[in-house]
């Protein structure tokens, strides 16, 4: 399928589908937290350690100065209409390779993200802070430096999950086969004797099951991410075939 061609194709006998990044909010945002969430903890370390190290010499301002800076320019960008326009201007005056829009997009989700998190990450340690200082929970910091430490491998999970929600396939009602993509996968409907889904934003997981006539084991994907209209199909289709 090409990268330029639309999300859903609906055909006489087919539909073609792409979900990522640029096609699914679900998938875009569970990968802008994943990545930011690691930036972030990147960034609060360097941060501090910069103003650590500024602050000897009287200078701690100038640093939190620079970094509100950046995310407000990050921010100004992200929000403006023309988003991509001006960060092509941008690396037109850079000696390097000029980016494609979808890795002008993703650089933006992930500086987006990683503002998000710093957010979040740097809220929980300043309550955390607070709350040692005033001795307000027996325990101290830890519940929240702990909850802090948690986003780590919660963005894991979310760059897996991202990774699997990623879907590029096309449904040949004609044919009762489903030709998946990266990786090369076919599914004939004709081994399928009952689906189950499940909706994780806007794309739905389905679970296949199986026919094993005189027992023997199917190759195949157990479970495959398609949007929403797809799966109603294939539903269709395999209910249709057992009726």
């Amino acid at each position: 399928m090409d990268e330029d061609a639309p999300a859903d194709a609906v055909g006489s006998e087919t539909i073609q589908w792409r979900r990522d990044a640029s096609t699914s909010r679900t998938v875009r945002l569970l990968w802008s937290l994943g990545v930011g969430t690691f930036f972030a903890m990147a960034m609060i370390v360097l941060t501090w350690r910069f103003y650590d190290f500024a602050a000897q010499g009287g200078a701690g301002m100038v640093v939190v100065a620079a970094l509100l800076a950046l995310v407000t320019t990050v921010l100004a960008l992200a929000l403006a209409p023309n988003t991509q326009a001006r960060l092509r201007a941008i690396t037109r005056r850079l000696p390097m390779d000029q980016p494609s829009e979808a890795t002008l997009s993703r650089v933006v989700d992930a500086a987006v993200g990683t503002i998000v998190m710093m957010a979040i990450i740097g809220t929980l340690m300043g309550i955390g802070r607070y709350v040692s200082q005033r001795e307000l929970l027996e325990v101290g910091a830890g519940p929240f430096t702990g909850m802090a430490a948690l986003l780590l491998p919660l963005a894991l999970v979310a760059l897996v999950l991202a990774s699997f929600l990623r879907s590029v396939g096309t449904l040949d009602r004609e044919e009762r086969v489903i030709y998946l993509h990266d990786p090369d996968q076919r599914v004939d409907l004709e081994h399928i004797e009952a689906t189950s889904a499940r909706e994780i934003g806007d794309v739905t997981v389905l679970k296949l099951a199986y026919a094993q006539p005189d027992g023997q084991y199917v190759a195949g994907p157990r479970r495959i991410a398609v949007p929403p209209t797809v799966a109603r199909e294939l539903e269709g289709l395999v209910d249709g075939r057992r009726a």
